[in-house]
């Protein structure tokens, strides 16, 4: 018999206790002196840890949080089988309940509400924000693509080029909605890539200037990448990437956004829209192409050169991955072309010369 005094966690006061062990050896008997007693599995029994010299030994039940009896003499103590084990963490199913709360939670947000308030706040946001949020991101992507020593990557305006790329936007230009502003830029980089940006900001690579065998092959990306434009839908791509990225920096710490701003570079350069987003922009495309003169199934050519020469995962071909399937792509651009249509080359010999050697 051990005497001890025990707190019950609801009063401030010690109680005198004498511990003993049940029948049964599975739980101490707290007897009070008015004849009372308290039952304690000794299975749950554990005792504090790290306490200071000096202090008696002090058990607790992992079962009750507030309970403790302090033992002057714990070598005289019933065998307590787990008192130094570390008690089971408790409420792990509510925490695992609340996790997956947040994780539905971060999801819903993610998946669903940004997609929503992003489509809402393209529709209304202004022209003048909408090319300003362009711009920016354009800068922002040049400054990525740089480097330190050279600065932000290059633009490509060799007068012959610059003007043959504004022939080509002037060309498409009457089959535009009224007031579309359209701007566009080479980048000097070997990446087979097009993309467009908020504000009609269309954007190629070098690289895919250079892998096209025909200035008509340019010309249909650039159709595509326009019929994102008049949709509005890199601004809607911006508005959900950044919404998204911001609210994981907030979690993973992110908050001076570095992160965000490389992110999103990446997200905007390699643009995955919906498939139906991209079967309107390729619809739009075969129609503007045809009303030019050009063969709606120079988009068809080049991906399918592309595909058979750099594979699925390389250039302009990975760009489109995400999208509907390539082959019925493909086929579709070739599908949009008349038979019997005569076709007309939508720059010169001479004008095409000078696009390919517009970073020269």
């Amino acid at each position: 018999m051990t005497k001890a005094s025990y707190f019950d966690g609801d009063t401030p006061t010690p109680v005198p206790v004498y511990v003993t062990a049940n029948a049964e050896d599975t739980h101490l008997v707290l007897a009070r002196e008015d004849g009372t007693s308290v039952l304690w599995p000794k299975a749950e029994v554990r005792s504090l840890l790290d306490l200071p010299d000096g202090i008696d030994t002090v058990l607790r039940l992992t079962s009750d949080p507030v309970a403790r009896l302090h033992v002057p003499n714990a070598g005289t103590l019933p065998h307590l089988p787990h008192l130094s084990r570390r008690a089971p963490p408790k409420g792990r199913g509510r925490l695992a309940l609340w996790a997956t709360g947040a994780v539905a939670a971060v999801a819903l947000q993610i998946g669903v509400l940004i997609p929503l308030m992003a489509d809402q706040l393209a529709a209304v946001i202004p022209p003048r924000a909408e090319r300003a949020l362009g711009e920016a991101t354009f800068a922002q992507i040049r400054e990525a693509l740089g480097n330190e020593r050279l600065g932000p990557l290059a633009l490509c305006e060799s007068p012959g080029g610059r003007a043959a790329l504004d022939e080509m936007a002037a060309t498409f230009a009457p089959s535009l909605p009224d007031n579309t502003e359209v701007s566009v830029f080479v980048l000097n980089h070997p990446m087979i890539n097009a993309f467009a940006l908020p504000g009609g900001n269309v954007v190629f690579f070098r690289g895919l200037i250079d892998a096209a065998e025909a200035p008509e092959e340019v010309a249909a990306v650039f159709a595509h990448e326009l019929g994102h434009v008049v949709s509005r839908d890199p601004t809607r791509h911006a508005l959900r990437s950044a919404g998204s990225i911001g609210v994981l920096g907030l979690l993973f710490g992110d908050f001076a956004g570095g992160a965000v701003v490389l992110f999103l570079t990446e997200r905007l350069i390699d643009a995955s829209y919906t498939q139906s987003a991209e079967a309107a922009a390729d619809a739009f495309a075969h129609e503007v192409l045809e009303e030019a003169g050009v063969s709606p199934a120079a988009l068809g050519d080049m991906f399918e050169r592309l595909r058979d020469k750099y594979g699925d995962n390389d250039g302009v071909v990975a760009h489109f991955l995400s999208h509907p399937s390539l082959s019925d792509r493909i086929d579709e651009a070739r599908a949009a072309a008349p038979e019997t249509a005569d076709w007309t080359p939508i720059l010169s010999d001479a004008q095409w010369a000078d696009l390919q050697a517009i970073c020269k």
